[in-house]
């Protein structure tokens, strides 16, 4: 049996980085860790090839080779996964689909997918593959269930070109013991975390490292910490001991929520274990709109204090902030913008709110007769998929006001410095300097710092960090590499 498995092309979003990896010669910022993971699940005699849309071309030769055609997705590369299905179909390929897209949204591709693999592929993979070797596979396999982690296997890595990504990623757990009214995850994947042991992490780290890779890998859970006592005595343990072991090949990044401020152990030990990076969901600053979409782990607390905490331990935060919930006023857009410069959060996605498929937000919307369409899946790109509280080109105008201010280079370079002064990573060792670093500097030089308008605030924080805080300036120069694609990104629905 041949199997071509393919993930869809990402539009230009704020996380593809899209401008920001032409400065270190990649494609893609993640290759796809769903689809490897389902890879390492079929049978090992198949045969197995994968198409990455991102890194490179989806050619027909490619769709006539295979028996099967599998494919994933998320609600934001819809469009290319509709491109995809109308070439399989004219080639008379069976597709078999799964993933997140097609689990929240089975109806739309309904016709044209020939069956559905839905929820986890723990659970509903091997029925599939049961009746396809009997020769009768059904339409639709799916199952509520949230299957233990520990019979995952690790993921298929040698379908993938390493040179073409600027990360690698790393699943530990599934699930998020909160449960925000406009977050799918509990949907998806329960409110009950659930884990690989410390030996199938070890593995899975020992695999990439045997491959020869160095550098970022991101621990892509919905909520990292969400059984903290787990994390703490056994995995972070293991992975302090494995990093020291060999000399730190990785930096670790990864999503936890706001109470990862209240444990300074659980942070010590992050940091001790490689992590630099958290993505945090803030949201916003206004505790009535906190409460009115259940984020009740970011009320009662002084949101500016947990940031700075997680900075001082050397913790960079990226922000998540979204606007347009009902109890919005027109004062939330300044309030935004003040949180986002004195925090010190370079990397602050700010979102306008949209109702995605079975969440309660959606069920609420439709209920009240307030829902227009399905979202697009990128909050970033000014539409709404509701008629909000708010007049609807108040909202859209704030928000366009805050990318505009956030982005604009003085701001992003004074917030750099902000977030500088209070970052206290642990020094390990000497930067490693390579010719693709080599690059990217040199690239920044000349793009940055010569074509670029708001160029002299590349060169205030260039001598800056420079002087000021030597050891962190190649961080200084990733950031603000950073920033041109977070302003290019915005250029396309707001201008500068």
């Amino acid at each position: 049996m041949k199997i071509l498995l393919i993930w869809p092309k990402y539009p230009e979003t704020f996380w593809s980085f899209k401008y920001a990896l032409k400065f270190i010669s990649k494609k893609a910022a993640f290759p796809p860790l769903g689809l490897l993971t389902v890879a390492a699940m079929l049978p090992e005699k198949w045969q197995k090839r994968l198409v990455d849309m991102n890194v490179e071309h989806l050619n027909d030769e490619d769709l006539k080779w295979a028996d099967y055609i599998f494919i994933s997705g998320m609600i934001v590369q819809r469009e290319s996964i509709k491109e995809v299905i109308e070439k399989c179909k004219r080639i008379g390929k069976a597709v078999v689909a799964g993933g997140p897209f097609f689990t929240n949204n089975p109806a739309i591709f309904k016709k044209e997918i020939d069956h559905f693999v839905l929820g986890e592929a723990e659970d509903t993979l091997n029925l599939f593959l049961k009746d396809l070797r009997n020769g009768y596979p059904k339409e639709t396999y799916q199952s509520n269930n949230f299957p233990s982690l520990e019979k995952t296997p690790p993921p298929l890595w040698e379908l993938i070109n390493f040179k073409n990504y600027a990360s690698m990623s790393i699943q530990y757990s599934r699930g998020c013991p909160f449960n925000c009214e406009f977050c799918d995850i509990t949907i998806l994947n329960g409110r009950m975390p659930r884990t690989k042991n410390k030996e199938q992490i070890l593995r899975e780290l020992n695999n990439l490292y045997n491959y020869g890779w160095r550098g970022s890998v991101f621990f892509v859970d919905d909520n990292f910490i969400g059984n903290k006592e787990k994390i703490k005595q056994d995995i972070l343990p293991a992975l302090i001991d494995w990093m020291q072991k060999r000399n730190y090949p990785f930096s670790f990044n990864t999503e936890a929520s706001i109470n990862i401020a209240d444990d300074e152990k659980l942070l010590g030990l992050m940091q001790k274990a490689g992590f630099d990076t958290v993505f945090i969901g803030i949201e916003t600053p206004d505790e009535k709109s906190l409460i009115e979409c259940n984020k009740f782990q970011n009320i009662n607390r002084n949101l500016l204090d947990s940031v700075r905490r997680i900075q001082h331990y050397g913790l960079q935060v990226q922000g998540g902030f979204i606007v347009g919930f009902d109890s919005d006023t027109p004062s939330i857009f300044e309030r935004q913008i003040q949180f986002i410069q004195r925090s010190g959060i370079v990397t602050a996605m700010v979102g306008l709110l949209n109702a995605l498929p079975r969440t309660r937000l959606f069920q609420r919307l439709k209920e009240s007769k307030r829902l227009i369409n399905i979202s697009s899946g990128d909050n970033t790109d000014c539409s709404l998929n509701f008629i909000p509280k708010m007049d609807r080109k108040t909202l859209i105008n704030g928000y366009k006001r805050i990318l505009m201010t956030i982005y604009s280079p003085k701001n992003y370079y004074q917030r750099v410095k902000t977030f500088l002064k209070n970052y206290k990573p642990i020094s390990r060792k000497r930067f490693r300097f390579s010719l693709g670093h080599l690059q990217a500097f040199l690239k920044s030089i000349f793009i940055l710092g010569l074509k670029e308008r708001g160029r002299i605030h590349y060169w205030g924080l260039f001598f800056w960090s420079l002087f000021k805080r030597p050891k962190l300036f190649p961080l200084a120069i990733t950031l603000s590499i950073y920033g041109f694609h977070f302003r290019k990104v915005s250029e396309r629905y707001i201008g500068f």
